[in-house]
């Protein structure tokens, strides 16, 4: 086996090359269509160019590879808090929102994370992961109607 293949099947937590941006986004959407029914179609519109351009430039990114070394999930961090934690659909379920979650904790100095409040599954994953609601804004940071939680992990 040489050594790329080896490398592809050890370590699946990677950094993301700007490159493979369009990948990260895709990713990005295939996800929030899957778990956040809560946005109309004209958010996605509106938030797919910012992460593209713009958010994905502002956090620390890694991402979990799948044994083709394709992106399947990824995590974005910037000053001890969670961004983005984003898995593709047809992989949820494998413990990689966990892995990466983990790998933030561990590595980039995670305590907190902002989550939409509309989007229960995520809410219960940060709750069962050891995070506790510690405020609560009513426009997420786009200043649109979508309430987001700020948790915090305790210890």
């Amino acid at each position: 086996m040489n050594y790329l293949k080896q490398y592809k099947m050890k370590n699946r937590i990677d950094y993301i090359d700007k490159v493979e941006y369009r990948e990260v986004v895709d990713v990005w959407e295939a996800s929030v269509r899957a778990t956040h029914r809560f946005l109309k179609e004209e958010d996605i519109a509106y938030f797919k160019p910012l992460i593209l351009n713009t958010y994905l430039d502002v956090v620390e990114l890694r991402c979990y590879r799948d044994e083709n070394y394709k992106i399947i999930g990824f995590v974005g961090v910037a000053d001890g808090n969670i961004e983005m934690l984003f898995i593709h659909p047809a992989h949820r379920g494998r413990r990689i929102g966990k892995t990466l979650l983990n790998y933030a904790l561990k590595n980039l100095n995670v305590t907190k994370v902002d989550v939409n409040e509309q989007n229960e599954q995520a809410v219960g994953f940060y709750k069962h992961c050891g995070f506790e609601t510690i405020g609560r804004s009513e426009l997420d940071a786009s200043g649109k109607p979508y309430p987001i939680l700020h948790m915090e992990l305790i210890k």
